[in-house]
């Protein structure tokens, strides 16, 4: 099977979250970073959730939970709970991730590796999380600096404004030192 890749603008957003306990804790985290309002639903939470800036709905899911949401997490320790949450949220076309068999959502989770604004994503594609999180350790190492992102985001800038051959010949070189910096070949 084949996935889409994309960086999707969700800011603002709302965000469901259904369950309260360790993967919970670890998509309410992703999802806040992001800039999601978060709701979680959940009978129970742990401490950690408790602490993060997510709305606590202390109960049990409730079909209506999702309307009005851009996104779901089923995240619960009960299988007929979270089909049940993927059911109601392919219904009304939704993004739905299940945590516990992302086969049966829409939506999954990469492991990612950020620095300085530039972010690298990684799936497998399959059921590899542990692929997926040495590959994106070892692709973090590569990212560039805050001061070098700057440098080369000035450079691009300033060849932009070059006539031609020179932009060409300005945009190449810094294509040339980029690639030097990441270890390929020129």
């Amino acid at each position: 099977m084949s996935l889409l890749p994309a960086f999707l603008d969700l800011h603002g957003a709302r965000a469901v979250v259904v369950g309260g306990g360790a993967v919970a804790l670890r998509r309410t985290r992703t999802l806040l970073d992001a800039g999601l309002h978060v709701q979680v639903i959940a009978p129970d939470r742990c401490d950690e959730l408790a602490a993060l800036t997510a709305d606590w709905q202390p109960r049990a899911y409730r079909s209506g939970d999702l309307l009005g949401a851009a996104l779901v997490v089923a995240a619960t320790s009960h299988a007929g709970v979270n089909a049940q949450v993927v059911r109601d949220a392919r219904d009304l076309g939704l993004l739905v991730n299940d945590a516990s068999d992302a086969t049966r959502g829409n939506l999954r989770f990469p492991a990612v590796a950020e620095q300085a604004g530039v972010q690298v994503a990684v799936s497998t594609g399959r059921e590899l999380p542990m692929l997926a999180q040495a590959l994106t350790e070892r692709t973090r190492d590569l990212l560039p600096t805050p001061e070098q992102l700057g440098t080369w985001t000035g450079q691009r800038e300033a060849a932009l404004t070059l006539p031609e051959p020179q932009r060409q010949a300005a945009l190449g070189a810094l294509r040339r030192d980029i690639r030097r910096a990441v270890g390929v070949p020129a």
